[in-house]
Order: structure tokens, then C-alpha cells, then sequence
């Protein structure tokens, strides 16, 4: 107990970049293994698999889909009530049931096993919002979430590649590459946790500069959304059209790369990935350094309307032979992650810190989550029996003309709902939130 303490002390009195990247280490380490255990199903293809008429990825996809979803829902209401305390431990518990999933996942055999794989996404799902309780509110909050989202653009790329490998040279089959993957990852993922957990709490300049951060209960949630109203229902629209072009795009990223000509290759995923990684992590330190939270609130607007833009003209580009397969995937994932990157780690702290609002991110990001993966179903299904013979490829083509425009008139209708609501806001207005007794 005494080095655990010396740990925390030490932490708290180091220097700003040694505090940042202990946190941000930790944070990434551990959502990698995380993802580790969600990912890797992405790299199988199950091909020429069908159940009852359905492609079978297509179910398992959903299924964890499904489990994932209903994951978020549940974090809404336990994850914002949850005390310091019940976070590692939680975290733990969670990894251990998705790991017991994949392994039923390869032992039960199909259909049966498709079952497993929404136990798989149940758990899951809250790991998100538990690991940025940890960094929320904080002045350094932006480069802290860095290490935990941009995860979603480097280690998804990874965890595939693994899986890929696995399967190419250790000829792994596609029901047990999942596990093995994810088991590979444990060990890390068990220290991150134990580290992360030592990280102070925000200190008095943290609160001073953005905000005290509370659990929620459920009339404290309920009266945050009905204070913000319509520009956050514009918010949670524009996260959703992001998380079902991010999910399709990851998702099947093998088949667009069969399409592509490139099925083959199983470095493909992080070479495509790892430079938006890097760009990323430029755009969020830069941001960091802006104090005014409003300001910093618009310029993520201002990300995310670009984003979109990007993402319709890279695309635009392919169809017209002046850009290779390889620059259009890194140019749609960059346009889609420079909106997507920010909204997590930046956009909703910097909402409430802007707004001076008592409360805390755990609960807008995992109703956002929600939200989004419950389109990302329902595209599935649409997918498979709506549009049956659609390629995957031209899915990707379409989807990135609906998310340029349509992502980017909702961003715009945001940032003018907020500005004017900034505006009608008096600068000594401090509101003071209700949340639970005791907390």
C-alpha cells in the first residue's frame, strides 16, 4: 500500500509532461487490449459462410453489434453513477467476460456460437467511459484522451493485422484467431489498468479551468440534455452519421481491400492507419494549448465540418483515377477521425467546461456511443437485406458522399445553436448542476 501511495504522490508532484505521459500511455495500453478483444474479428471473411439465408459475418457483426450497443445504454445509467473506487476492478471484470466469450466462440459450434458474440460487445461497450473518467476535466484532458481515442485508428489497425497473421502464418483458424488475439494483448492490458488507477485526481486549477466533475444521476442527466436541447440532438445526429461510416469502414475493411485488390497484404491496415495516428496526435496538442474553452469549443466544430469535407472529395478523387486505392482509405480515414478524434476527448469536455456545467463526459459520450452503434446496426441489416448485392466498396463509395455533406450542414447548424446560445448565456451565469446525494 505504501508504494502505491508513493506512486500517486510522485505523479502528483511531477512535471506536466511526465503526468501526461504516464496518463497517456496508460490509457492507450489499455484500450488497445480492449480493442484487442473486439477487433479482430474485422480481419476474418467467413467466406462463402451463410445462416439461414445470411451472410455469416454479417451476423456475427451484428451480434456484437447488438451486445455492444446495449453495452452503452447500460453505461449511460452505471458508468456516470460509478465511484472512483469501482473503476479498475470494473474494467477487469468486463475484459474477463469478453475474453470467456471468444473462447465459447470457438469452441460452440455455428450458429450456435453467434450468441457468444453479443456477450462479447455487452461488456465492452463500458470500457470507453470508464477509462475517461480517469482523464476528463483536466487541462490536460486533451492530450491524456489522445492516448485512449486515438486507439481507434492505430490499434484497430494492428489487432486486425495480428489476427490476419495469425491466420496467413500460424494458420490459426478464423473462429480462434479472435481469441488468441485478444489473450495476446492481456498481460499489458492488466498493468495498464493498475497504473492508470494511480493517477491523481483533477487538481483545484483543473476545476478552476474547466469545471468541477460529478457523477450524474438520472434527473441530473435528463435536465443537462433538456438544457442544451436541440443543439446537442445536432450533435448526437452528427456522431452518428461518424460512428456508422467509421464502424462500416473498419468493420469490412478486409473486403474493401479484396476489392481493392489488396486481400493479401496484411500490413495494409496499419500502413493506412499510422499516419492519421500521427497527424492526430499534432491536431490535439495544438488544441491543448487553447484556453479559451468556447474558442476550443468551435474550432472542434470547425474539425469536424472540414472532416466531412475531406472525406467527400478524397473520394471524389478515387472515382476519378487521381488518387491511388492506398491515399484514398488514408484520406477518408483522416476525414473521418479528425472529426471523430476530437468529438470523444474534446468536444463534450470542452461543451461543459465552456458552459460551466457540473457534471461529467462519461455519460454524453456513451449516450453518444449508444446512439451510434444502434445505427450501425441497423445499417448492417439494412446491408444485408436491403441491398444484398451491393459491394462493400461501393457502400463505402456512397457512404462517403452522405458523410461529407449531410456531416458537415449539421455541423454547421450546431455551431450556430451554440454561439447563439454562448451569447444569451451572462458571463458571471455559473451553473451549478444537481447530482446525487453523497456523491
Amino acid at each position: 500500500m505504501y508504494h502505491f501511495e508513493k506512486l500517486n504522490n510522485w505523479l502528483g508532484k511531477s512535471p506536466k509532461l511526465t503526468f501526461v505521459l504516464f496518463g497517456w500511455m496508460t490509457a492507450f495500453v489499455t484500450y488497445s487490449g480492449t480493442y484487442a478483444f473486439r477487433k479482430p474479428i474485422g480481419a476474418a471473411t467467413f467466406a462463402g459462410m451463410e445462416q439461414w439465408g445470411v451472410d455469416y459475418k454479417i451476423l456475427v457483426l451484428t451480434a456484437q453489434l447488438i451486445g455492444y450497443t446495449l453495452s452503452k445504454f447500460i453505461g449511460v445509467k452505471y458508468v456516470s453513477e460509478m465511484n472512483n473506487k469501482q473503476r479498475p476492478w470494473l474494467i477487469l471484470i468486463l475484459i474477463s467476460i469478453a475474453a470467456t466469450s471468444l473462447i465459447l466462440f470457438a469452441i460452440v459450434p455455428a450458429p450456435y456460437n453467434i450468441f457468444f458474440m453479443v456477450l462479447n460487445g455487452l461488456p465492452l461497450g463500458m470500457v470507453w467511459g470508464i477509462v475517461f473518467s480517469y482523464l476528463e476535466g483536466r487541462t490536460t484532458t486533451e492530450l491524456l484522451g489522445a492516448g485512449l481515442s486515438t486507439t481507434q485508428i492505430f490499434s484497430s489497425g494492428i489487432v486486425k493485422s495480428v489476427g490476419k497473421w495469425l491466420m496467413l502464418e500460424l494458420n490459426v483458424s478464423e473462429f480462434w484467431m479472435p481469441a488468441i488475439t485478444g489473450l495476446l494483448f492481456l498481460i499489458p492490458l492488466v498493468l495498464s489498468v493498475w497504473l492508470m488507477d494511480h493517477l491523481p485526481v483533477p487538481s483545484k486549477e483543473d476545476e478552476r479551468q474547466r469545471t468541477k466533475r460529478m457523477p450524474m444521476d438520472g434527473k441530473a442527466r435528463w435536465k443537462f440534455y433538456l438544457h442544451f436541447g436541440f443543439g446537442l440532438s445536432m450533435l448526437l445526429l452528427l456522431y452518428v452519421l461518424l460512428c456508422v461510416f467509421r464502424d462500416f469502414r473498419d468493420n469490412f475493411a478486409a473486403e474493401i481491400w479484396v476489392s481493392l485488390g489488396k486481400g493479401n497484404d496484411a500490413a495494409i491496415f496499419t500502413q493506412t492507419e499510422t499516419p492519421i495516428f500521427v497527424v492526430m496526435l499534432v491536431i490535439i496538442a495544438l488544441m491543448m494549448r487553447i484556453k479559451n474553452n468556447m474558442l476550443a469549443f468551435q474550432l472542434n466544430h470547425l474539425l469536424l465540418f472540414g472532416g466531412c469535407l475531406l472525406i467527400a472529395g478524397a473520394t471524389w478523387l478515387f472515382e476519378s483515377h487521381m488518387i491511388t486505392p492506398e491515399v484514398w482509405i488514408t484520406l477518408i480515414g483522416f476525414g473521418l477521425y479528425v472529426g471523430y478524434v476530437p468529438y470523444q476527448i474534446m468536444l463534450m469536455d470542452r461543451l461543459i467546461a465552456a458552459f460551466k456545467y457540473v457534471s461529467t463526459v462519461s455519460f454524453l459520450l456513451l449516450l453518444s456511443d449508444g446512439l451510434g452503434y444502434l445505427g450501425s446496426t441497423g445499417l448492417l441489416l439494412y446491408k444485408n437485406f436491403g441491398m444484398p448485392s451491393a459491394s462493400y466498396l461501393t457502400w463505402m463509395i456512397k457512404g462517403s458522399y452522405i458523410i461529407g455533406f449531410m456531416g458537415a450542414t449539421v455541423t454547421l447548424v450546431s455551431s450556430l445553436y451554440f454561439i447563439r446560445r454562448y451569447k444569451s448565456q451572462t458571463a458571471e451565469t455559473t451553473i451549478a448542476e444537481p447530482v446525487m446525494s453523497g456523491c
